[in-house]
């Protein structure tokens, strides 16, 4: 009989313990009671902040080189704009700008150069029209604005379509193990 009554009281613990943990869990989930609106607070004076104190020799953190943050569209605006022309390979960033005016964007990495311009069909497109440039020269360009031209052979004309059938689901990708010799 002893072994029965100790053996229900160590079930009733753990179902108390039990009981608390889901109950603590409730609490958390529900949504807090709305609180009365609090009277906006006092304009807070401006603090001057004491100056740092760095050991000499310290550096500061480093923080990694990222590019510029190219405006994310929700639709397409009609584009209209007065600098048109060609460009043509191996002409240079200023001979560019000179041409289409200033761009929206401009992206540097290593001796590569990114020169984005407005082309109407940004969210349609997928891209602004991009400048490919390497070491300072036109090495290519994806266009969609029919004012902007490039008189060499583009990576993207307008009329390549999408490669390959339609997957159903979407992109999928496969990884082949390596063979073995």
């Amino acid at each position: 009989m002893t072994i029965a009554t100790l053996g229900c009281k160590q079930v009733n613990e753990q179902w108390e313990k039990v009981k608390a943990k889901i109950e603590a869990a409730r609490q958390r989930t529900k949504p807090a009671p709305p609180t009365p609106p609090q009277p906006a607070p006092a304009e807070p004076q401006p603090v001057a902040k004491p100056p740092e104190i760095t050991k000499p020799g310290a550096r500061a953190p480093r923080t990694h080189a990222q590019a510029p943050e190219l405006p994310r569209v929700s639709r397409d605006v009609p584009y209209n704009s007065p600098d048109t022309g060609t460009i043509d390979p191996g002409m240079h960033e200023k001979d560019v700008y000179s041409l289409w005016g200033p761009p929206m964007a401009v992206r540097r990495q290593g001796d590569m150069t990114f020169i984005y311009y407005q082309n109407g069909c940004e969210y349609t497109c997928g891209t602004a029209d991009v400048v490919f440039l390497q070491s300072g020269q036109v090495v290519d360009a994806v266009l969609r604005w029919p004012g902007h031209r490039y008189s060499g052979q583009s990576s993207s004309p307008v009329a390549t379509p999408p490669h390959g059938p339609a997957r159903p689901g979407g992109d999928t990708l496969t990884v082949k193990s390596p063979s073995t010799p």
